[in-house]
């Protein structure tokens, strides 16, 4: 049964890590997103910063990324800023993307 348990607790490591490594790409996403909308907002260094740590926490709330979307509409709307939902889908994949690049290891 030895072989049986290793392997299982082979999976089950395995499993954890790619939730990890899950969990760190979605909050670098959010991070390169929240860094974008910042800068369509004016802020700067430090304020843009803690703007971007604003969007990683708003996309605690619930799987996917309509929490974040709720989060920066009302505060581009309120600088008068005007984006589409469709420039906000496209972007956030990108920023995904980008996030993938920087987490997950090659191959």
């Amino acid at each position: 049964m030895t072989g049986l348990d290793d392997r299982k607790d082979a999976m089950e490591a395995k499993y954890a890590h790619d939730e990890q490594l899950d969990f760190a790409t979605e909050a670098r996403c959010c991070k390169l997103f929240g860094l974008i909308i910042a800068e369509k907002l004016g802020f700067e260094g430090a304020e843009a910063d803690s703007y971007a740590m604003d969007v990683v926490t708003a996309n605690l709330q619930e799987p996917g990324f309509d929490d974040v979307f709720r989060k920066v509409k009302p505060d581009l709307e309120a600088k008068g800023v005007d984006v589409t939902d469709h420039w906000l889908d496209v972007t956030i994949e990108q920023c995904l993307q980008e996030a993938r690049k920087q987490i997950k290891p090659e191959g």
